[in-house]
C-alpha cells in the first residue's frame, strides 16, 4: 500500500466544519480513520441525511434492478409508473447467453403496467391482473414476477393477491415483491426482499440434479459486462459444475434446483448473504465467501473450492488451470505495472466491489486512500463477528423475516461438523466474512453513504488519479479533471472476473491514468473565483 502523506483526521475535521452541528455529529460516525487495529464501529445502513447528495438506489431498485433484472426467462413486470421500470432497464449492463437464438429471454423488453393518475385514485389490481393475463399471453413464460414501486404500497394494492389469483388462473409460477422504494434506507433492503421471495416461491421447485461430480452455486455474480461468462469458463476447464448463478446469465430452472448443489460460494455478500444462510439451514449446504475480482484473489478462491471437495484430480486440475491462466496474466502485468504502480485509487460503490477491487489495484501497485459502499452494513465494513451487535432499527422491522427450518426431505448436510471444522483450520471460512475494513490501508478514509460535496473535498485535497463510482458521479468527477472508472456498470468494458477479467482491467485502468487530457481540465475552483463568508446567527 502507499503512503498517505496529508492528514485523513485533518481532512474530516474541514468537512465536518461545513455542516450544521447534528449533521456533523451524524456523518462523524460514518467516517472512520482506519488505524491498522481491529476495525472500528462504523455508522452503516441508516437514512441518508435530508439535504446531502446521496448516489444511494431505492429499495425496488435492490430487488428488480439487481438481484432479479440479471434472469433471462422471469417476467419481470413492474407495477408502478413507467418511470420507475425505465430506471431498472437494463442500466447494470446485465448480459446473458440463451443456449438458442430461439430460447426465451426478456431482458430486451421492459415490462410496466404504466400507472396513470386515476389508478393511483380508484386502485390499480384490475390493470395489473390484465397486464399479467397479456404478457402471458403474448411471451408465454415460465414464470412471472410482479414487483411493487412506492405508489403501490400508497394506495395499498396487493400484488402478493393478484400473484395468487393469477397464478391459479395461468397456471404457472407467479409472485410478488414488496419492493416499494421507500421500504428500507437503500437498495440493501430490496437485496433482502428478494432474497426472502426466491427463497419462499421458487428455491426448491426442481430436485432433479445435473450431472457432475462438483456441483456448486455462484451467489452475488449479476454478470455485468460479462463477467460470468469468464467465470463459467474458468468452472468449466477445472471440472466445477455451476448448478446456478445469484442472477448473473440465470434462469428460473437454476434457481428451482439450487437445493441440488454441494457447495455455495458468495462474491456480492451484502446483496445474497441471507440466501446463502436460509439455504444451509434448509437443505444443508454450507457457504463461504469468495472473491474472482483480481488474478490472485481468483486462484486463490479455486484452491478453496477445490479444497472443500478434498479430491485430489480436482485438486491437480485446478492447479494446471491456474498456472495456465497465470502465464498469461503475469505477461500483461509486466506491460502495465510500471506505469500504474504508485498511482492512488478512491473506491466507492455498493455490494462488495469497493472492497474486491482493492485487489486488482494492489495488483497494479496502486493503493486505495479511501473507499466506502453505498448500501453496506455493518458487517461489510467490520466483518460477521459484529452482528450480534447490531441494533435492528425500524427501518429494518420492515422487512420480512423468516423462520427457517430443516426440509423433511431435502435436507441434506454435506459436510459433518468434524470435516467442517477441519476445513475451517485449513482457511475454508464457512459462513465468515472479515469486512473490507481488514484489508484497507492504516490512514485510509473509510467513509459510508459518501455525500457529493464530501466527493468533492476529496479529490480537491488528494488528487487520485483515479476515481471508481457509478453513472450519477461520473461526469461531476471527470469534469474536475480525474478519471472516473464506473464500477457499477463497467462504462463499456469487462468482463474484469477472472483472470482475462484482470487483464483486461490492467489495461483499462492503465489506459485511464494515463491518458494525458485529464491533466488539461482544470477543476472549478481553479478557475473560477470563490468567495466564502461567514454569518452571524
Amino acid at each position: 500500500m502507499g503512503k498517505i502523506e496529508i492528514d485523513p483526521l485533518r481532512w474530516k475535521e474541514e468537512v465536518l466544519k461545513k455542516y450544521p452541528k447534528k449533521v456533523a455529529k451524524k456523518r462523524d460516525k460514518g467516517i472512520l480513520v482506519h488505524d491498522g487495529e481491529m476495525p472500528k464501529q462504523i455508522m452503516a445502513n441508516v437514512r441518508s441525511i435530508p439535504g446531502i447528495i446521496t448516489a444511494r438506489g431505492c429499495t425496488y431498485a435492490g430487488c428488480k434492478g439487481v438481484v432479479l433484472g440479471p434472469t433471462r426467462d422471469i417476467i419481470n413486470l413492474v407495477h408502478g409508473p413507467i418511470g420507475c421500470s425505465f430506471y431498472a432497464w437494463l442500466t447494470r449492463r446485465n448480459q446473458t447467453l440463451p443456449p438458442t437464438p430461439e430460447s426465451e429471454n426478456f431482458m430486451n423488453y421492459c415490462f410496466s403496467t404504466d400507472m396513470q393518475d386515476s389508478n393511483i385514485v380508484f386502485g390499480g389490481e384490475l390493470k395489473l391482473k390484465q397486464a399479467v393475463r397479456e404478457v402471458f399471453e403474448i411471451f408465454k413464460p415460465k414464470s412471472i414476477g410482479i414487483f411493487s414501486t412506492c405508489p403501490v404500497g400508497l394506495i395499498g394494492d396487493d400484488v402478493h393477491a393478484v400473484a395468487r389469483e393469477m397464478k391459479e388462473e395461468l397456471g404457472i409460477n407467479i409472485f410478488g415483491f414488496s419492493c416499494e422504494g421507500y421500504k428500507g434506507v437503500s437498495q440493501s433492503a430490496g437485496h433482502h426482499i428478494a432474497n426472502n421471495t426466491l427463497m419462499k416461491h421458487v428455491i426448491g421447485r426442481n430436485d432433479t440434479a445435473p450431472e457432475g461430480k462438483y456441483k456448486i452455486n455462484m451467489l452475488g455474480e449479476y454478470n455485468i459486462g460479462g463477467d460470468a461468462f469468464e467465470l463459467e469458463r474458468i468452472f468449466e476447464k477445472c471440472g466445477l459444475t455451476l448448478v446456478s448463478s445469484f442472477s448473473g446469465n440465470s434462469t428460473i430452472e437454476q434457481f428451482e434446483r439450487a437445493h441440488t448443489a454441494d457447495l455455495n460460494v458468495i462474491m456480492c455478500h451484502r446483496s445474497i448473504n441471507y440466501v446463502a444462510e436460509m439455504m444451509e439451514t434448509k437443505f444443508g449446504i454450507p457457504w463461504f465467501k469468495v472473491n474472482f475480482i483480481g488474478a490472485d484473489a481468483s486462484a486463490k478462491s479455486l484452491r478453496r473450492i477445490a479444497e472443500y471437495f478434498e479430491d485430489a484430480e480436482l485438486m491437480a486440475r485446478v492447479e494446471e488451470v491456474i498456472a495456465e491462466e497465470m502465464a498469461i496474466v503475469k505477461e500483461a502485468i509486466e506491460t502495465v505495472y510500471p506505469r500504474t504502480t504508485g498511482k492512488v485509487a478512491m473506491l466507492f460503490v455498493g455490494g462488495s466491489r469497493a472492497h474486491h477491487y482493492q485487489e486488482l489495484f494492489s495488483e497494479l501497485g496502486m493503493s486505495t486512500l479511501s473507499a466506502g459502499y453505498e448500501f453496506g452494513h455493518r458487517d461489510d465494513y467490520e466483518g460477521r463477528r459484529v452482528i450480534p451487535t447490531i441494533q435492528v432499527d425500524a427501518d429494518s422491522r420492515n422487512i420480512e423475516v423468516l423462520t427457517i427450518e430443516a426440509d423433511e426431505t431435502r435436507y441434506r448436510p454435506r459436510k459433518t461438523d468434524e470435516e467442517i471444522a477441519a476445513l475451517n483450520a485449513k482457511g475454508c471460512g464457512f459462513g465468515e466474512y472479515d469486512g473490507m475494513m481488514a484489508d484497507m490501508a492504516k490512514g485510509a478514509l473509510i467513509i459510508d453513504d459518501i455525500s457529493h460535496y464530501e466527493m468533492e473535498k476529496l479529490i480537491e485535497i488528494y488528487h487520485p488519479d483515479i476515481f471508481c463510482a457509478g453513472i450519477k458521479e461520473k461526469y461531476c468527477v471527470q469534469k474536475m479533471g480525474i478519471p472516473l472508472k464506473q464500477l457499477h456498470s463497467y462504462d463499456y468494458g469487462g468482463p474484469y472476473a477472472g483472470f482475462e477479467g484482470a487483464v483486461n482491467f490492467y489495461n483499462d485502468i492503465d489506459m485511464m491514468i494515463n491518458t494525458s487530457i485529464w491533466k488539461m481540465i482544470k477543476a472549478p475552483w481553479q478557475v473560477e473565483p470563490v468567495i466564502e463568508a461567514e454569518y452571524g446567527v
